[in-house]
């Protein structure tokens, strides 16, 4: 057998993930770590399957694309240019209509998916809802991890966490050494076991499970937790039954573990292909059926994908782990978006079968766009229906 392809980025110079976080690389180093992600932390695999399901290229590529945001007109260039887009890739119907490499990335770079990770995670608690691990949403979280409980989580039900809506206090500021965020970075750069959890046990009640929304990479770990107690497998074992493999994905992924053949990080850390960020993209858009075979239950995904209400009745612009738009045309659409910092996206829009990847390439984790990424998924939305 020969030898497997050198990665191509595996001897460049990186930085370091508080770095990432405090905003603190260059521009040429951000790119560099974002696509050696797994050099920061343990990983484990999440396993390709044995043929690669083949992306057609459109008969309708999206050659150019002309649009207007605050007034002021710009291209697809621009768009590149001015939000630091590292790759982009645009499937409609199924087919390849753009894709597009910048700094030195290809086909074979796996990048980073930041809080992507969150709704890949959330998917997964579909697929055990499917399979029959997890009974009901409603079941509270101690029944899966029982080692919350006596924490602030008893109570707590599987949808109150995949609405992050728990109620257990969280501060998510990325910048802010102090913050609840870099306690939960800072046990899984100390990688000993069970080390994200004891951060999670330990975090008092702020609000009354249900009532609140409170964004928060925590109640993806918590999860992703839910994930292991009720399938008995690593996260990225059952990624690559449920999904990876079935949907034909090209090439093997990666995901951070909290210490050495660990847990791995529910919110974050996940490193994949182009394409294969896109192949799961239409696994979403085709509601979990693979070839024929229900992966997810019938109408997960809208529900997923939909605003939410929390208890009291006060509207939530928020899904389970998944961001709808809040547009009045994506809205029409049912479009739907995971997103990560530093400008990362997976956006689907049902009603124009339509999936984009964009990999943001931001030095600094909260950095604004120069122009609306949501403007410009809509026009290529309109650009390709």
């Amino acid at each position: 057998m020969p030898a497997a392809t050198p990665y191509p980025h595996a001897s460049e110079p990186i930085g370091t993930v508080r770095q990432s976080y405090d905003g603190a690389l260059s521009p040429e180093m951000a790119v560099n770590t974002f696509r050696n992600i797994d050099r920061l932390f343990p990983t484990r695999i999440i396993a390709r399957g044995s043929a690669p399901r083949v992306l057609p290229v459109s008969e309708r590529p999206l050659e150019a694309l002309r649009f207007t945001d605050a007034g002021r007109a710009y291209d697809l260039d621009d768009y590149l240019r001015l939000n630091r887009v590292a790759a982009m890739l645009v499937l409609a119907d199924g087919k390849v209509a753009l894709e597009r490499y910048q700094y030195g990335n290809t086909e074979r770079t796996r990048w980073m998916s930041m809080s992507v990770a969150k709704s890949i995670t959330s998917t997964l608690i579909g697929a055990a809802i499917h399979d029959g691990h997890i009974r009901s949403l409603d079941d509270s979280v101690t029944r899966y991890v029982p080692a919350l409980e006596g924490s602030a989580y008893a109570g707590v039900s599987v949808r109150d966490v995949l609405m992050m809506a728990s109620g257990v206090k969280w501060d998510e500021t990325y910048t802010d050494s102090s913050s609840d965020r870099r306690h939960l970075l800072e046990a899984q750069v100390a990688q000993r076991a069970g080390g994200a959890m004891a951060v999670m046990a330990k975090l008092p009640r702020a609000a009354a499970p249900g009532t609140r929304n409170n964004y928060s990479t925590g109640e993806t770990q918590v999860a992703g937790e839910i994930v292991r107690g009720a399938v008995g497998q690593p996260l990225a074992a059952y990624l690559s039954e449920k999904i990876w493999q079935p949907m034909g994905m090209e090439a093997d992924a990666k995901w951070w573990l909290d210490s050495p053949d660990g847990m791995e990080i529910g919110g974050s850390g996940i490193s994949a292909t182009l394409r294969d960020y896109g192949r799961f993209g239409l696994f979403v858009l085709d509601d979990g059926v693979v070839d024929g075979a229900r992966v997810l239950p019938e109408g997960w995904v809208r529900e997923a994908g939909s605003p939410k209400v929390l208890k009291g009745g006060a509207p939530l612009p928020y899904g389970y782990m998944w961001w709808p738009s809040e547009t009045e045309a994506g809205r029409r659409d049912g479009a739907f978006s995971a997103q990560g910092i530093h400008g990362q996206y997976v956006y689907i829009n049902p009603a124009a079968k339509v999936v984009i990847v964009v990999w943001g390439a931001r030095p600094h984790p909260t950095q604004g766009a120069v122009v609306d990424d949501m403007v410009v998924f809509e026009a290529v939305v309109e650009a390709v229906r």
